[in-house]
């Protein structure tokens, strides 16, 4: 991990990787490198740091170039440093890698080489890999394409790879393994990068790598090949994207901005596909296995992190309105569990970048059961949606902050529709409650749009409260998940330590933490729960703990309870986390950047995590 770019054409190759590594930086990293084929010699830059730093070390030096690639490094063998940065030479020199992913069986094969003569000047496994495919390229006497082909069967691991030659300065060779590549078509020239952002500028045509593909570029043509050495023809896409959307557009951060987005995000998640004064509700993407997803005897949710949490909402909503039992599982742990999955259970699987590892290594091993999988993800052309049978996309355009935002109610939005198509196809919710619905959903940007309005107060929340040490944040029935939500943004981005409990759970345990030092953000709507948190609000008071909740427009008791209110229009139970969590992603960005921490780009965090 993290970020590629990579450039072959008519044009310098090293402003177009710089800007393309800049575009990038919202995937998260710790250092970042350039390499050049200039002078008939290949040249490395690489600096632990920003872009900016890389910038810096680039000063005064010959950069000209039309061949070029670059890397954002997050680290994963060695720590963050120069030597570790990417790209790595082989033993010669003369050849070079950058690498997103992780090879798995780098040890063995380092031992080996080494006791084939080769020094390693790094701690990474990239560099092994490149050693690895210099070594097949010298004893082998094949080209340089076929030593690739045939060290990546001798690898363990994922990856997305480009590779230069000195001997080949007008070749670059790419390939991909569970770590994405897109290569964009330009008029005699070629762009590689992680996914479209650095391209866009460019040209809106690209062409996805499949994994176990090796893609050569040479003499202004593209060729791909897959691992077994048969040719593939390359599918050309049409990117829909446009470059102002992943600009700043006059906002500090693209976090903020993302918050902002998200009346028009789920405007354009709904657009065509709710329409209440027809009572028209469908999602295209999944009709074809859409009895599957009526029939099913179970549910089972994958995804990771903010994804996870909307897969809790989307538990609630299909046992609420279809009565089918619903199991959320954390990718990470349900591959390694040796779960039980029988032939037709129905998966959803949910990951914003849609090629989040853990969530595709899970959705393999589904599969392989026999499972069907729906996925639900915000990037076209990504690898969850193509390994998917069926699916749905977000419409909620480019997400740059690291911090889900937009994306998370992009995809409670897409999962409530989904459970309303169910649960009318069975027939288990009146036509009137199915109406109500639809209403609701079509009304929610406007809600959103008011509840945005509550940003100058929220600031001030977050000024009382920048400098605690801890966070608890309580809800109930569709706002448990939400209250987790508020509590991993928190930690992400203010590296304040937050806890999200389901408010009754709170005497079993986090009640012992309360004390006048610690805000409480409670969630505290006026649904069915509402008496039960009100108790669980006099519960935290009596314990002098100090009360900020969120609660339905118009609310007047507990207002005399709580130190801060938050109020945020009213919206049926099923569809309140859409508006409930709008003011904690305000809240924690606000005390994020009160205590001067990198909003779109926390420590430590990748936005789109390609590695286990």
């Amino acid at each position: 991990m993290c970020g590629i770019v990579a450039y072959i054409g008519h044009r310098q190759a090293c402003p177009i990787i710089l800007k393309g590594l800049k575009r990038l930086e919202y995937r998260g990293y710790d250092s970042a490198g350039v390499a050049l084929i200039n002078s008939d010699s290949l040249n490395i830059y690489k600096k632990k740091g920003k872009v900016s730093e890389l910038e810096k070390f680039l000063e005064g030096k010959d950069l000209s170039s039309t061949i070029g690639m670059g890397h954002t490094r997050w680290a994963t063998h060695g720590e963050p440093n120069d030597r570790n940065a990417h790209p790595h030479y082989s033993n010669s020199k003369g050849i070079a890698i950058i690498h997103n992913g992780i090879i798995e069986n780098y040890d063995s094969l380092k031992k080996d080489l080494q006791m084939r003569g080769h020094t390693f000047h790094s701690d990474t496994d990239s560099e092994v890999f490149i050693h690895l495919i210099e070594d097949v390229y010298e004893n082998n006497h094949c080209s340089l394409e076929e030593a690739v082909r045939i060290a990546l069967t001798m690898v363990v691991g994922a990856y997305a790879i480009v590779i230069m030659s000195k001997d080949h300065p007008n070749q670059l060779i790419a390939a991909r393994k569970g770590s994405p590549l897109v290569i964009g078509v330009g008029i005699d020239e070629f762009f590689l990068a992680s996914d479209a952002t650095p391209i866009i500028e460019y040209t809106n045509e690209v062409v996805y790598l499949n994994d176990f593909e090796v893609a050569v570029i040479k003499d202004n043509k593209l060729s791909i090949k897959n691992i077994e050495d048969k040719t593939t023809t390359p599918y050309i896409q049409k990117l829909d994207m446009e470059l102002d959307s992943i600009e700043k557009g006059g906002y500090t951060h693209f976090m903020l901005k993302e918050i902002f987005e998200q009346p028009r995000s789920i405007t354009d998640c709904l657009r065509g596909r709710v329409i209440s004064a027809q009572g028209h509700l469908a999602l295209g993407g999944i009709r074809q296995y859409a009895n599957k997803l009526v029939n099913a005897d179970r549910i089972i949710i994958l995804a990771c992190g903010t994804s996870w949490h909307s897969g809790l909402v989307a538990e609630y909503l299909f046992e609420e309105y279809t009565r089918i039992p619903v199991e959320v599982e954390y990718a990470s742990e349900f591959r390694y569990r040796n779960p039980i999955v029988r032939e037709g259970d129905v998966v959803i699987a949910i990951s914003q970048s849609g090629e989040t590892a853990d969530t595709l290594a899970a959705i393999e091993l589904a599969k392989s059961k026999g499972a069907i999988i729906f996925g639900v993800c915000n990037v076209v052309g990504s690898s969850i949606a193509r390994t998917s049978h069926e699916g749905a996309y977000l419409h909620a355009g480019p997400e740059i902050g690291v911090a889900s935002t937009k994306a998370f109610t992009g995809q409670v939005t897409v999962l409530a529709m989904m459970a309303i198509i169910v649960a009318n196809k069975k027939g288990i919710i009146t036509e009137s409650k199915y109406q109500e619905l639809l209403v609701d959903l079509e009304n929610i940007p406007k809600k959103i749009e008011k509840a945005l309005l509550l940003n100058d107060s929220i600031k001030v929340v977050a000024k009382e409260f920048k400098d605690a040490k801890n966070f608890l944040y309580l809800g109930r029935g569709f706002n448990f998940p939400v209250a987790l939500e508020g509590a991993l943004k928190l930690k992400e981005i203010s590296y304040i330590h937050a806890e999200g409990y389901p408010a009754a759970e709170m005497k079993h345990g986090p009640i012992a933490l309360i004390d006048e030092e610690m805000p409480v953000v409670v969630i505290a709507l006026q649904d069915s729960s509402y008496e039960k948190i009100v108790s669980n609000i006099q519960e935290v008071r009596a314990r002098r703990g100090r009360v900020i909740a969120i609660v339905s427009e118009g609310d007047t008791q507990i207002k005399e309870m709580a130190e801060f209110v938050i109020e945020v229009p009213k919206i049926s139970e099923a569809l309140s986390p859409l508006l409930s969590v709008i003011p904690l992603q305000l809240l924690a960005y606000h005390i994020a950047v009160m205590r001067g921490c990198n909003v779109d780009q926390p420590r430590n965090l990748a936005k789109s995590v390609t590695v286990e």
